[in-house]
Parts: structure tokens; C-alpha cells; sequence
């Protein structure tokens, strides 16, 4: 048992991250839909495993707060312990109501922000950042690079992977797109996978066949650790216990000759779970239907007409092929489930001498798999994916094709109508599980895996301010593009000087950001006539320097070196056609900078795949087409952006940035006020949907104006009703 947080002072503190779905440590509502399946047991089961640990301190599980009426007011409880020493923390964002992961990208860079802010304010900094799924891929790159942490990401299921099999059914490409999202998810798992310092697949297929779909494939850093299963939940039949009587009842109304034995199929009603084939294997066998019951467990309803259209159009597609090949009385599909009834369904189906049938077109791992293994149930599954590794473990059934539906009728008829053969695969899938699938054997390999990269962390010291560097009582800050958000625009500068010089009658810090390096940076200022302002952050978000002594940060210095090879990168990028060293002038020891010919050289994409395919793990800008800067992975105008706002004890939500250029984006995505001028609109355009960035109708500085009003920065300081857009 895990011991009590308060004995641990020295323990590992991980953050495990998983954004969508319904997570809660009770009453899992597995197969409500797509999002609350077998992940986000597996992360709640993996926390309470970790925590068992006596190396492990406290482990926190993170993910989206909801309220909404739809759904319990579990899921609006900021915190909810698992055990002495494990939590699940929710955090805001986006919109209060409950959302599918394929609406929430615009909303994790708030994610990411509530999170460092959490930490920050807790006091109690994780050791190790994990992410689960893409989308919490792309929000734990960020929170490790910010708290610099190693990164650890387990895929779950992966974008190429579904695109590709999408495809092969014949749906469009846009179709795709449009419903799935699936370019940002790419995108975001490609991010990972560059940054991890370890990923956890659950099988050898994961790694060997799916990741290697991607440009940064590095099997060196990737470790098959499968997940475990409760032995205390799954176990086989006993006596007949409560759970299992109402069960049996509930599938019994259904059939005609209960006591068959039980062909049991449980999954979400997705196509992906390939259900039809299996009606229609069973409805094509006189002798399966002669030998067995199929029994259908998929999610739960109360109307199929109110279900979403994926659901909705499988469970319709269900009772069509059941009408097809009538086979009323042989076929029990029960319309509701507790989490508590999945053992029970295993157990019946045990006690009736079944199998487990998983008839998925693509299945990443296989859960159910060991599931029923643990209960004493043979199987049959799909060829594709986890199940490979599972039944070269377990020896407890059989893969098909699940495209085959002949294969598929004769694969189960096999199993059924061996009872001696029956008693030996129930008897190794046991061994099997006990063997490899226990949530403690994977918590001990889990902790072999990362002790190594704990013992080489490189957590920063934190800074030490200068005593009065930072102006008392400010509670807020303004931060102005220098390169590219102002114009010459006599007016908007004028009261933007002004603004600076009375900046401590309004409790408002100042800072400018520029690419260029600090002395340009103060020739520009100097240009406009501005004074100097509190913080300036320059060569790309890789200097800080604090007024009025222009003080180096020397702390982000020590931050932002990690995995940062200059030579190597030098080396490298001189064999790249298109692109040019600008002057030494233009340098820094964090700041590679090149004039970039998009005629000739590589897009930025395959840049930075080569850079990677020699190991360089850098962030990569291209500016208007003709500017190419290369820093290191934790260094950007939005990290530094963060960083000083930390410091300084600056809610992000008090940041009022004026950006201009597609390389501020950083800076304005996530709780931050952001402001484009009107010249800028069209190179900020993909920002224009987040309710906290303002499309000003000034030019220039004088957006800056019309953005603190629409703000009332000095006031409330929020967004206010009605959206982040100039009206026309």
C-alpha cells in the first residue's frame, strides 16, 4: 500500500497529463464515447500504481475541469485524491462545457498556462512531466521545457496510423480533416516525439510499424512497457455474487437458450470496433449460432436516435444486420452498464465456457484482452496492433483477420467446441497476465526506465533579483513587439513614450520584444523615441535583461541550454542550400540567424526533420519568408514571455502583448491579452477565432490604446462579452 505523502519528503513528484474525456477515480464511464475509453482508465490506474512506489512522493493526474449540466459534477471538482499520495487535479480551459479532443487544440496553450501557474503557485514542482495522447503531447512539451523537466509521452493511438486506415475505407482527405482534425494532431505528436526523453508504447507493433510512420522515429528513446490490470477487479468466477446475477438477467431477456456459452464482444460503438463483421460472422453460421450466444456490450444509451452521428450510425447498422439474419433471441445487447458490471460481463462469460471476441479493424493495445485473460477467458482478436504481443505472452486464443468474417465464425467455433483445449487457454492466459500485465510489474519497469533521466535533469536555479528591480506594487504588464507591430505612427508613439515615463503611477510594468539582439533593440527604441522600459527581451525570446542597469537574466540563460549544440548546428546548416548566415552582427550564443530563400531551401518542416535526423532537438522560425533563426528547444519570445511573468509575479492573464508577426503567436496563444494592429491582421489571421486576442482597427501603437479600452487593462482587465474583434 502507498504510504502516507507526509512520510516522503523526498520522493519523485510526476505529472501525469490527460486533457480530454471524463476522468474520475470512481465509476469510469468507459464507452460513453470516443474520448472516454480505455486511456483514461489507464491513466488513473498507472497514478494509483505509481503512487504505490516508495520512491514516489505524490503523483498528480491532470486534466480538464468541466461544468456542465450533460455530465456529473464530478468532473467540476478541482481536486479528487486517488490515494494518500495521488490526485487528480482539474484545470480550466476553454469554455466551462464538456468538449471532444478534436475542439480543444485552440484552448491548450490555456491549459498550459493554468498548469505552470498551479505548480508555481503549489510550491511544489513536479520531477518528471508524462503526456497521454497527442493533445497532452503537445501541452506537456511546453510544461517541461517551462519547469525544465524531463518529458516522457505515451501515444495511446496515433494520427498517421488513423489517417492511413481512414483513407484505405475511402474517406476523403478533407472529410478527414474536417471532422478529425488530424493535421494538428500530427503535428502535435511529431512535437513530441521530437522533445521526449522517453516514449512508452504498450507493444512492439507500436513502436516497429506506427511510430515509425513519423519523421522523428527514434526507436532509441522508445520502451515497450504494457499496461497493467487490476488482479483484485478481474479474477475468475467464484461464487455468484450480486454484481454477476444482475448481469445475467440483463442478457438473459435477451435470448432464448441462455445457457449456451457466451460469445462476449466489449467496446465502444465506434466503426473502428468493426462490430457489424462480427454480427455478420455470427448471423452466416448456423453451427456458431447452434454452439453460442452473442453477447454485445457497447457503451451505453438510452436512445440511439439522441446519440451522436458515429454511435448512432454502428448501434443502427447493429440491428439491421440482427434483423437481416434474424437472429432475435440468439443476440443480447444490453442498452446500459456500470464500470463496475465490465468484471461481472467477463465472469458470466467464463462460467458459460465462451470467449472473448475483439474484432477491432486497428487496436493500438487491447485492454479487454487482458481483461478477460485475467478472467479466465480464451480469445480471439484482431491480428492488428497490441493483441500480437498480448497472445505471444498469454497463449489463451487466436488473431484474425477482421476483415474476414469465415475466419472470424470458425476462429470462435474452435475455441467453443474444444472443452479440453478450452480448460488449457484459460489456464495460460491466467499465467500470462500474472506474468506480464500487473499494474505493479509495470510501475517497476516504468521506475527502471526513468531513473536515468532523473539522475541527469538540469533544473535551473532560480533567479535571485536584484533588491528593487522589479517596480514595487505592479500587478501588470505591457508588452509591445518592437519589429514588426509598430509603425511610424506619430500619435500611437508619442502616448506609447508617454505611457512608459508614467508607467509607476499605474502599477504596470513594460517590456518590448524584439528578434534583434539587445543593442539593436535599444537603437530601435531610441529610434521612436521611447524610453527604456522595464524588461526587454531580444534575439528571439534567448535574452533577458531588467532595467534600469539593463541586468542580464542569468538564470534563463542556464534554462534555455539544454540540448543545444551551436558547432554541430553550424556544421549542419551549411550543406543546406537557400540559405545564408546573416552578419555576425546579427548572432547570439542561443541564436543561430540565416537569410532564407524559399525558392531554394527546404520548407521549415523538412528543415527541421534533417536537424533532427542528426539529433538536434532545436525550435525553428522562418519569419515573412526570408528570416530563418534556429534556438535552442526551450528558447522563444513565449517562453521567455512566461518566464519573466513568473519572476516577476505577473498573472499571465494581466499580460497585454501588442505582437505583429507569426512568430508572436507564442506570446498571445493561452491566457495572455493579445492585441493585433490592422496592418497585422493578415499575418495573425489564425489567431483570430481565440476570444482573447484583439483585431484592432488602429495602426501601429495606437492599437495598443484601443486594446487597453476594450480590455479595461487598468480596470478589470478581462475580456469582455462579445469576443476578441474590432467590430466593423
Amino acid at each position: 500500500m502507498a504510504g502516507n505523502a507526509a512520510d516522503r519528503k523526498d520522493g519523485l513528484h510526476i505529472a501525469l497529463i490527460s486533457v480530454h474525456g471524463l476522468i474520475r477515480g470512481h465509476d469510469l464511464e468507459l464507452g460513453r464515447d470516443a474520448d472516454t475509453g480505455g486511456q483514461t482508465k489507464y491513466v488513473v490506474e498507472l497514478a494509483r500504481a505509481l503512487a504505490e512506489r516508495p520512491e514516489v512522493r505524490r503523483v498528480d493526474l491532470v486534466t480538464r475541469l468541466v461544468r456542465d449540466e450533460r455530465v456529473s459534477d464530478d468532473y467540476a471538482r478541482p481536486e479528487e485524491p486517488l490515494a494518500d499520495n495521488a490526485r487528480i487535479i482539474r484545470l480550466e480551459a476553454g469554455p466551462d462545457e464538456y468538449l471532444h479532443k478534436e475542439g480543444l487544440w485552440d484552448y491548450l496553450s490555456c491549459f498550459v498556462d493554468n498548469a505552470v501557474e498551479y505548480f508555481h503557485q503549489s510550491g511544489d514542482l513536479p520531477d518528471l512531466v508524462h503526456g497521454h495522447y497527442a493533445d497532452a503531447g503537445f501541452v506537456g512539451v511546453r510544461l517541461a521545457s517551462v519547469l525544465g523537466v524531463p518529458f516522457v509521452q505515451t501515444g495511446h493511438s496515433l494520427g498517421r496510423v488513423k489517417r492511413r486506415r481512414l483513407l484505405a475505407r475511402g474517406l476523403d482527405r478533407d472529410a478527414i480533416e474536417r471532422e478529425y482534425n488530424i493535421t494538428r494532431r500530427v503535428e502535435a505528436e511529431e512535437e513530441a516525439l521530437a522533445a521526449a526523453d522517453l516514449v512508452i508504447a504498450s507493444t512492439h507493433n507500436e513502436i516497429e510499424e506506427q511510430y515509425r510512420l513519423y519523421d522523428y522515429y527514434r526507436p532509441e528513446t522508445m520502451a515497450v512497457i504494457p499496461p497493467g490490470t487490476d488482479l483484485q477487479r478481474f479474477h475468475p468466477p467464484q461464487n455468484s455474487d450480486a454484481r454477476e446475477r444482475a448481469v445475467a438477467a440483463e442478457v438473459d431477456r435477451f435470448l432464448r437458450a441462455p445457457d449456451k456459452p457466451v460469445i462476449l464482444a466489449l467496446s465502444r460503438p465506434d466503426e473502428r470496433k468493426n462490430i457489424a463483421t462480427l454480427v455478420q460472422a455470427f448471423g452466416e453460421s448456423p453451427a456458431l449460432q447452434e454452439r453460442a450466444n452473442l453477447v454485445i456490450v457497447a457503451g451505453n444509451r438510452d436512445d440511439i436516435r439522441d446519440l451522436e452521428r458515429g454511435p448512432r450510425k454502428v448501434l443502427e447498422e447493429l440491428l439491421l444486420l440482427i434483423d437481416r439474419y434474424d437472429l432475435y433471441g440468439r443476440v443480447a445487447y444490453p442498452k446500459h452498464h456500470e464500470a463496475d458490471d465490465v468484471p461481472a460481463y467477463y465472469r458470466l462469460a467464463a462460467r458459460r465456457r465462451g470467449v472473448f471476441v475483439n474484432p477491432a479493424l486497428t487496436e493500438p493495445f487491447g485492454l479487454t484482452l487482458i481483461e478477460a485473460a485475467a478472467s479466465g477467458l480464451p480469445v480471439v482478436a484482431t491480428e492488428d496492433g497490441g493483441p500480437q504481443d498480448i497472445l505471444a505472452h498469454c497463449h489463451n486464443g487466436s488473431l484474425i483477420n477482421p476483415l474476414d468474417p469465415e475466419g472470424m465464425a470458425r476462429a470462435l467455433h474452435d475455441v467453443l467446441a474444444d472443452a479440453v483445449g478450452w480448460q488449457r487457454l484459460s489456464r495460460a492466459g491466467l499465467a500470462g497476465v500474472e506474468a506480464h500485465y500487473s499494474w505493479q510489474a509495470h510501475a517497476e519497469k516504468y521506475m527502471q526506465r526513468i531513473r536515468p533521466l532523473l539522475e541527469t535533469r538540469e533544473r535551473p536555479e532560480p533567479l535571485v533579483r536584484e533588491p528593487g528591480a522589479r517596480p514595487l506594487f505592479n500587478d501588470r504588464a505591457i508588452v509591445v513587439d518592437l519589429d514588426h507591430a509598430l509603425g511610424g505612427e506619430g500619435d500611437g508613439l508619442e502616448a506609447l513614450a508617454r505611457l512608459l515615463r508614467e508607467r509607476s503611477n499605474r502599477n504596470v510594468s513594460m517590456g518590448v520584444v524584439s528578434g534583434r539582439r539587445l543593442e539593436g533593440a535599444l537603437a530601435r527604441l531610441k529610434q521612436f523615441g521611447i524610453p527604456l522600459p522595464d524588461v526587454l527581451i531580444t534575439g528571439m525570446g534567448t535574452e533577458i535583461h531588467y532595467a534600469p542597469r539593463i541586468s542580464p537574466d542569468v538564470g534563463w540563460v542556464r534554462h534555455i541550454d539544454h540540448l543545444w549544440n551551436r558547432s554541430a548546428l553550424e556544421r549542419l546548416l551549411e550543406e543546406i542550400p537557400g540559405i545564408e548566415p546573416q552578419p555576425k552582427s546579427e548572432q547570439l550564443p542561443f541564436k543561430l540567424s540565416y537569410f532564407y530563400d524559399p525558392e531554394r531551401a527546404p520548407g521549415r518542416d523538412e528543415l527541421v526533420r534533417e536537424l533532427h535526423r542528426h539529433d538536434q532537438t532545436v525550435n525553428v522560425f522562418v519569419t515573412e519568408s526570408r528570416y530563418l533563426d534556429i534556438l535552442p528547444v526551450r528558447a522563444s519570445k513565449g517562453f521567455a514571455l512566461r518566464y519573466f511573468a513568473h519572476q516577476w509575479e505577473i498573472p499571465l492573464e494581466h499580460l497585454l502583448v501588442l505582437g505583429g508577426a507569426d512568430v508572436d503567436e507564442d506570446m498571445m496563444r493561452g491566457k495572455t491579452l493579445g492585441v493585433v494592429p490592422r496592418e497585422r491582421h493578415e499575418a495573425l489571421a489564425e489567431l483570430a477565432d481565440l476570444e482573447r486576442v484583439y483585431f484592432a482597427r488602429s495602426t501601429g501603437a495606437g492599437a495598443l490604446f484601443e486594446a487597453i479600452d476594450h480590455y479595461d487593462f487598468f480596470g478589470t482587465c478581462d475580456v469582455p462579452d462579445g469576443g476578441g474583434e474590432a467590430s466593423s
